[in-house]
């Protein structure tokens, strides 16, 4: 981990929304994350954590016992909603657009991935630029490095849980390896970091 360019650590400007990836590790993670975040919670949250392209998942489910936000599974054509926790749905890369509605696509996986980090970090830093906050967690692979990055070089929050403390440090270190973020966090600051952003 050298020469990485400093981090400014200034805020310039609010955030509008959260992107938040993970993977292997990221059930624990999330659950202490977003547990206890309040229904009056300001801003959108939208998360692509890795799963399995077949079959239904149980995310939505898990996190409407774990937190008082609105949660979703991701549809096409969604219009983003503050207060509201959407998880992308397998398959399918979770994509921000212009007039702030989700889509969905099938492109080719990014770093065996679909849904991919990196294309939700990518569609966000296009459309929200410095009103992005983006959060990159435990995973084995090295997807989300590069999305972050990228809403760093578009003026955006960027926090990367501390490698130390995550479950798989290759993907906390994966971003570290290519910029240093605003922050680097364990779990429980990163919480209470959400809580200040509303």
């Amino acid at each position: 981990m050298k020469d990485l360019p400093p981090s400014t650590g200034v805020r310039r400007s609010a955030v509008d929304a959260v992107v938040i990836g993970t993977s292997a590790g990221g059930l624990a993670a999330l659950s202490v994350l977003l547990s206890g975040l309040p229904a009056t919670y300001r801003l959108p949250l939208l998360v692509v954590q890795h799963v399995p392209a077949s079959g239904p998942t149980q995310l939505a489910d898990i996190f409407r016992r774990k937190t008082a936000l609105r949660v979703k599974e991701a549809d096409d054509k969604d219009a983003i909603e503050g207060g509201t926790l959407y998880f992308a749905a397998p398959g399918y890369h979770l994509l921000v657009e212009t007039d702030l509605t989700l889509s969905l696509s099938q492109d080719d996986a990014v770093h065996f991935s679909r849904p991919s980090i990196d294309a939700l970090f990518e569609s966000a830093a296009d459309v929200w630029g410095e009103r992005v906050a983006g959060i990159l967690l435990t995973g084995a692979n090295e997807d989300g490095a590069a999305g972050l990055r990228m809403i760093a070089q578009a003026g955006g929050l960027t926090i990367v849980q501390d490698p130390v403390e995550a479950e798989i440090p290759t993907m906390p270190l994966a971003a570290l390896q290519r910029f240093a973020p605003d922050h680097i966090l364990p779990l429980r600051d990163i919480h209470r970091l959400l809580r200040e952003l509303e």
